[in-house]
């Protein structure tokens, strides 16, 4: 049966609910090849109480294609347009008397509401559809506060912002909260907004709220051939010269972006990132620092701040132990009720290493520019009640849920990745190089009569921990992934122009000198032992062979196939065809470079453990004996785990939400071709 047949049979039983869900499914399945049927199901659902949303698209979709446009009108604009337009108009006629006392809006002949040329109607609680009257055409669905800025506002920052046709709610109050007062930058800096129809600007005033965006007089509103008018001279023309005005040092809430480098997983090259963005002036930028110590910090503030007697002595502490500005200490101390992203900004802005970059004579607030670090990032895989596989990693969670990042208003996120296989060998290496470190530190200690921790470094199942982290795969509900880029390492060092002048588009900043070179603190071309220098692209091509091998490779290959297919990434190991779950035990069985690792280092833990009997110490050989069966039990374990995360990936590798959506693939950096300099890493 159809699954139009199995919702009239439903309805027929007195199912309605279930009946609802096989008309949305039908609708779906049917697409587009029989509209009286969709027209069925479409009314069906609507008058049973189903899914609104999915009549409604039904309903515009059907009149968009000119079918049943009477009915499909009617519907809308009876249960979506007129019980809103109430609301539209109000709104409209508010921001229509705002405007008319603005003194920078110089046209004021605003359409009567009636005569507007697009309705919107109301989709959800978020946006519109908007319908364009004189085309009789309904057009796609519009949030106007969708949390993402969709271009490079500020790629030049030498004249006043200039955007023309910007009618995102979300931007207009970027805009407004990221580009400084006149008064504040010592010269005209207000935002030009170019709109270049004035009767589509009146229309997108019945979705817009003006109120909070108009009360500094930042926007300059010019119609048509009014932008012949931009810069104007406010001296000559308002008598006012900014000029006079001293430049104003940033203020700890002036800070309402924050850029956010994800570390999708160990050895990405993060730290290459870092050396590129460092001394930018527009950015508040520091060097990779561990999570839990910015966490430690703002308890340690908050504790400070509390505890002393008096604000004068809270801030003698703050700037003695931490060697920070006094003007930024004494401002956060001011605040009423500070917030950790008060104490978060005021960390780095009055941080005299982190601020000594910045243009104090910027147009713009700077942007905080934040790489929170953890050891490793550790997924794991399991199931939900309807069968559907769900990643979690406690590193994310912790990310996701920090008051830190939930007080910035405006998130741009990008997260580097490397070649997977080429940053696993890195990987491998690392953990076992810190292991051999530990190990000698401890020995060491030991002859020096110096007591030694216990806890000891090992090489954890790397090739599991790599399949799973996905990270790459967003929650696109997720209020941290709305405006987020992925850009990978190879292209960073082989294509260095393109790169990053459109990472620094998509970030909303100058692609600046500062950019074109690699430093730390200001100092170019650090030589750290083990990276190489700057732009060298010797770490593309290495393949770390000690540290992983051809079974190891071509498993990460097949478990990650779909990111090989999405980010552009050739096969060098799979050979791109199905594999059994007998082939892929074949080849977790010939995982004999890790597991040599595994088994050296988690030696090490098994070799601490005292063995007795009966309360009596084993001899040593017998200990020794049950510590190597101890450990292959472990090494066994990881091998069971392995298979069982084969079955997961073999049944498809679609992964979902906690509400049971699909997770999406994070969007690539897009590189302008005429800026490539070398053919793209494959």
């Amino acid at each position: 049966m159809t699954a139009i047949e199995i919702a009239r049979k439903l309805d027929q039983l007195g199912q309605v609910q279930e009946a609802c869900r096989a008309y949305g499914v039908a609708i779906h399945e049917l697409d587009g090849r029989d509209p009286a049927a969709q027209m069925e199901a479409a009314v069906y659902i609507f008058q049973n109480n189903g899914d609104y949303r999915v009549s409604f698209t039904c309903f515009r979709d059907l009149y968009n294609q000119g079918r049943f446009r009477e009915e499909c009108l009617d519907f809308l604009t009876t249960a979506f347009y007129e019980p809103n337009r109430k609301a539209l108009k109000t709104r409209y006629e508010k921001n229509c008397k705002l405007l008319t006392k603005y003194p920078y809006l110089f046209r004021k002949d605003f359409l009567p509401f009636e005569e507007l040329p697009v309705r919107f109607y109301p989709f959800d609680e978020k946006g519109f559809v908007p319908y364009y009257v004189s085309e009789e055409r309904f057009g796609e669905y519009q949030n106007f506060d969708h949390p993402k800025v969709t271009r490079n506002f500020f790629k030049n920052l030498d004249a006043p912002i200039l955007a023309a046709d910007v009618y995102s709610q979300y931007e207009l109050e970027y805009l407004c909260d990221n580009v400084r007062k006149s008064e504040f930058a010592g010269k005209e800096n207000h935002i030009y907004l170019h709109y270049t129809d004035w009767a589509q600007f009146c229309a997108r005033l019945q979705c817009l709220n003006l109120r909070p965006l108009l009360k500094d007089e930042k926007f300059v509103f010019l119609i048509g051939d009014e932008v012949s008018a931009y810069p104007i001279d406010f001296k000559e023309r308002y008598g006012i010269d900014y000029s006079l005005c001293p430049v104003k040092p940033f203020g700890i809430r002036e800070i309402n972006k924050l850029i956010w480098h994800t570390q999708l997983s160990t050895h990405n090259g993060g730290d290459f990132f870092n050396e590129i963005f460092d001394d930018h002036p527009n950015l508040l930028a520091l060097t990779s620092v561990m999570f839990h110590s910015i966490e430690e910090m703002v308890e340690d503030w908050r504790k400070n701040i509390g505890q002393a007697k008096s604000s004068k002595e809270a801030a003698k502490e703050l700037i003695k132990s931490n060697d920070l500005s006094p003007r930024v200490v004494r401002e956060l101390l001011r605040l009423q009720d500070p917030t950790d992203k008060d104490i978060f900004v005021a960390f780095y802005l009055g941080n005299k290493k982190i601020s000594a970059p910045l243009d104090p004579n910027s147009r713009i607030a700077p942007a905080i520019f934040f790489q929170p670090h953890f050891y490793n990032i550790v997924y794991s895989l399991h199931s939900n009640p309807k069968g559907k596989a769900i990643l979690s990693s406690d590193q994310y969670d912790k990310t996701t849920s920090s008051p830190v990042f939930r007080g910035f208003k405006y998130i741009k996120t990008f997260t580097p990745m490397r070649r997977f296989t080429t940053s696993h060998g890195a990987t491998v290496k690392y953990m076992y190089n810190s292991a051999l470190e530990k190990e000698a530190e401890k020995e060491q200690a030991r002859k020096e009569g110096k007591k030694t921790e216990q806890t000891t470094h090992v090489v954890a199942d790397a090739v599991s921990q790599r399949v799973l982290n996905r990270s790459f795969m967003i929650d696109w509900q997720d209020r941290l992934y709305q405006d987020c880029v992925l850009v990978r390492f190879e292209d960073g060092k082989l294509n260095p122009k393109a790169t990053f002048t459109a990472l620094a588009a998509f970030l909303d900043i100058p692609y600046t000198e500062s950019m074109t070179y690699c430093s730390e603190n200001g100092v170019k071309d650090i030589d750290h032992e083990g990276n190489v220098i700057g732009f060298d692209t010797a770490t593309v091509y290495r393949t770390y062979d000690e540290f992983v091998n051809d079974a190891e490779r071509k498993y990460i290959e097949y478990c990650l196939r779909d990111a090989y297919a999405c980010y552009g990434y050739d096969f060098r190991w799979y050979d791109g065809q199905p594999m059994t779950a007998e082939q892929l035990d074949e080849l977790t069985e010939g995982f004999t470079t890790i597991d040599h690792y595994m088994r050296e280092t988690w030696r090490n833990i098994y070799r601490q453990a005292k063995i007795s009997l009966n309360n009596e110490q084993v001899s040593e050989e017998t200990e020794r004996e049950m510590q190597e069966r101890m450990l292959e039990n472990q090494v066994k374990a990881f091998h069971e785990n392995r298979k069982n995360n084969s079955r997961i990936l073999m049944q498809g590798l679609y992964f979902v939400n906690r509400n049971n959506q699909p997770l999406h693939m994070m969007p690539q950096l897009e590189l302008d071709p005429a800026l490539l300099e070398q053919p793209l890493y494959r």
